[in-house]
């Protein structure tokens, strides 16, 4: 049963906060193929961002039945973020699913950096840990937004779930973020026994790693299994208060804090510069005198 809609979208500022509730009362009700096909005839400039993970497996397979019953390729195109740091195991699916379902793959990476050895020259090594919201920003957030750009995407569709817990407890099925996307949350009321079976009953290409025990695959260096069975994502930044990478964050927040943190650290760098000239030049001129 469609979703009825009395307004064309043409952008986020279409979507008042009335809009929006009225659009989401309407969207709870209805599977999560029934969001899509909606989504696909009334959202605006649509595409699906995916690092791969069970529930956006899902929402690209149900996009593939949906293009096949309406007798057309592949109709919404994948934006994958490359941080560089992931697992072999999720490059190989990515190459998999583009075969599988010959569906368009969009691959952003950091700015100038094809290889860890490109990003870590120009950023030192373990950036993750040595400035987390910088290394969030550079892998995940900057590459994102200029996907955004260069596409003109104005809705993009997530794999967030509620039952991942954190800050995506209560997100709804459709929402606007601060910058005007229009963010699809179609299985946002799924648990992740729904997902496994869907999975499983549709023979959905996924991660090696799932049957090694992960829920929530990210970058390697943040990822591992969950520490607990009633949170799926709990392996991911083990030890830390976070549950998010920063694309669901803020994002002139993010920028503001990256800029600081990057004038910071010219302002710092130059005044060692400065310190080793007097250095070197203090014995010249004790020398002269």
């Amino acid at each position: 049963m469609p979703v009825s809609t009395q307004y064309t979208i043409q952008s986020g500022d279409d979507l008042t906060p009335e809009r929006l509730e009225a659009l989401n009362a309407q969207l709870a009700k209805f599977s999560p193929q029934e969001v899509l096909e909606w989504a696909i005839d009334n959202l605006p400039n649509l595409y699906q961002t995916t690092a791969f993970g069970l529930t956006g497996l899902i929402t690209l397979d149900m996009i593939n039945k949906i293009s096949v019953q309406r007798q057309k390729d592949h109709i919404v195109s994948l934006i994958f973020l490359d941080t560089l740091y992931h697992f072999q195991e999720t490059l190989d699916l990515a190459k998999r699913c583009v075969e599988t379902y010959d569906v368009p793959l969009k691959v952003y990476k950091p700015v100038d950096c094809d290889s860890v050895a490109d990003f870590e020259r120009q950023h030192g090594q373990k950036l993750w840990e040595n400035d987390e919201d910088a290394y969030d920003f550079l892998v995940k957030v900057e590459p994102a937004r200029r996907a955004y750009d260069e596409l003109n995407v104005k809705s993009i569709i997530t794999g967030r779930r509620r039952s991942q817990k954190g800050d995506r407890a209560a997100i709804p099925v459709i929402e606007v973020d601060g910058t005007g996307l229009i963010k699809l949350n179609p299985l946002a009321y799924w648990d992740l026994q729904q997902v496994r079976t869907y999975i499983r009953a549709n023979e959905v290409p996924y991660n090696a790693l799932v049957d090694q025990g992960y829920n929530s695959i990210g970058d390697w260096h943040s990822t591992n299994k969950p520490a607990s069975k009633d949170d799926e994502r709990s392996g991911r930044w083990e030890g830390k208060e976070k549950t998010e990478c920063g694309l669901h964050k803020d994002y002139f927040k993010m920028r503001a804090a990256f800029m600081a943190s990057k004038k910071a650290k010219q302002q710092l760098a130059e005044q060692k510069k400065q310190h080793q000239i007097a250095d070197h030049a203090s014995p010249v001129l004790e020398a002269s005198a």
